[in-house]
């Protein structure tokens, strides 16, 4: 089901921009490993994922803007792109870790 304002798909480099970014994230703070199971357990579920953000935008749009929430809740309702943020993440964090030694 798409909603209204998801009839424009994300472009292929809008996609790997936002995946970029929130790997960054993660890996800033250190939690690769709990971001990692977690978007492991909850893949089968993106789809309603996506959706429950939708649903909590008026709470988060506040903190995180429209857009941001618009395009981050477009990304995560397919299951490749939350496999390509895992595999994002893993490899950059393990290039952070070669960096290190």
């Amino acid at each position: 089901m798409k909603l209204e304002f998801w009839e424009n798909e994300l472009s292929e480099e809008k996609r790997k921009e936002l995946i970029r970014k929130a790997a960054n994230q993660v890996i800033k703070r250190g939690l690769e490993t709990p971001a990692v199971l977690f978007l492991e357990m909850h893949k089968p579920l993106c789809n309603v994922g996506a959706n429950a953000a939708i649903v909590f935008a008026p709470f988060l749009v506040p903190f995180l803007g429209f857009d941001r929430i618009n395009e981050y809740t477009m990304l995560l309702q397919k299951k490749e792109n939350v496999e390509a943020l895992i595999c994002e993440i893993e490899s950059s964090a393990k290039r952070t870790k070669e960096e290190a030694c």
